[in-house]
């Protein structure tokens, strides 16, 4: 991800992996209160001065971790035996409101060579923004600690996941994906505004737009990639696309083999639920060597499109019917194509069931507890 909004003293790291130089394990840190003169049992002095950490910087920034690095005087420099890291959620309207909401965060760490890396999910979420200070401080023999004073307030933001973290979340979705059943088109559900814009403003077009803030918070494709939803789920008794929707009343409906085909990567992009029952899996559809296909390059893991769990097209081996399509039954696929698309390439109509409104998931807040679909890293 991209990192918003640092302060100027903060370098943005060209890979999270790179120059791991010292982590915080559980036994060098832990957690004290969140007062910043005086520990659990208030036993912190001033009374010896030390020096104050000066032009602190973040860097290889993961969804889960931060290295941190700082100048100091050198005077006094042998005293220091702990660092005291306070670690404090920047308060906004878009801060992910269903994780770690009252965890303390003032972390004190051994001295360990700088720089070192801050690591822990239980405290760190991705895509969020935090502060940072520090102090430095020597632990006397009564017990008592002298510190610095604090320094200064610096701002970074941790990053979306990784490919390691999206290819913990494809392990946990292929587990519970199901058997696969036949398709043949994907379908797009709407109100009937939509399409009479599409048609009288756009070309009759169907237009890319940037994907909402559904799904799990360290998706790096939320509010980044641009497409068109679509769904291709069957109905298990019929074979065909439900006759309820969430999303509107109009439907379009287009062959299955113009949006995916030999000449189009798949890609995984997320995997989540709702505080209920259902699973959805994102998928992306980029055609080859298109602008979406190169941002998912570099950014999501990439799916065999004739063998995979959730969405697959096989050449028809046995008969003249050219490409075959089959879905993953046991979770609900959404499907972005990242291209416009025309509307004269299918066919539009009106479902004959009842708009859904409970079952959307725009802008849906995934359910952090959930042990089916949530990692060991920030959710």
């Amino acid at each position: 991800m991209e990192v918003p909004g640092l302060a100027h003293n903060i370098t943005s790291p060209l890979s999270p992996c790179e120059g791991m130089i010292k982590d915080l394990s559980l036994d060098a840190i832990q957690l004290c209160e969140r007062d910043g003169s005086k520990s659990q049992d208030g036993s912190i002095s001033e009374t010896e001065e030390l020096p104050v950490p000066q032009n602190i910087k973040i860097s290889n920034i993961t969804c889960d971790s931060f290295k941190i690095c700082w100048d100091m005087e050198p005077r006094s420099k042998e005293r220091i035996t702990h660092y005291f890291i306070d670690l404090n959620k920047k308060e906004n309207k878009n801060s992910n409101k269903f994780k770690h909401k009252d965890v303390p965060t003032k972390l004190v760490a051994k001295a360990v060579p700088l720089p070192m890396t801050v690591r822990g999910h239980w405290f760190l979420s991705p895509r969020t923004e935090y502060t940072v200070a520090v102090q430095t401080a020597s632990k006397q023999t009564d017990g008592d600690y002298a510190i610095s004073e604090w320094s200064e307030i610096i701002e970074f933001c941790t990053a979306d996941y990784s490919t390691v973290h999206l290819n913990q979340l494809l392990g946990k979705a292929e587990v519970i994906a199901g058997r696969m059943l036949r398709f043949s088109v994907f379908y797009r559900n709407q109100n009937k505004e939509y399409f009479d814009h599409a048609r009288e403003n756009q070309d009759n077009r169907m237009l890319p737009s940037v994907k909402d803030n559904s799904g799990s918070h360290g998706s790096p494709i939320s509010g980044k990639l641009e497409g068109i939803f679509f769904s291709c789920n069957t109905e298990f008794n019929t074979g065909k696309p439900p006759q309820d929707s969430p999303y509107g009343r109009h439907r379009f409906e287009v062959a299955a083999d113009v949006l995916f085909n030999p000449d189009t990567n798949l890609y995984f992009g997320d995997f989540y639920c709702m505080y209920t029952a259902y699973h959805y899996v994102i998928l992306v559809l980029a055609p080859k060597g298109s602008h979406g296909d190169e941002f998912c390059k570099q950014r999501l893991p990439a799916l065999d499109i004739s063998n995979n769990r959730f969405l697959t097209c096989k050449q028809d081996e046995e008969g003249d019917s050219g490409l075959l399509f089959h879905h993953a039954q046991d979770v609900i696929l959404e499907v972005i194509y990242t291209e416009s698309l025309d509307l004269a390439l299918g066919t539009l109509g009106e479902i004959s069931g009842h708009q859904l409104m409970s079952m959307s998931t725009v802008n849906a807040k995934k359910d952090p507890s959930c042990k089916t679909c949530n990692i060991s890293v920030g959710r």
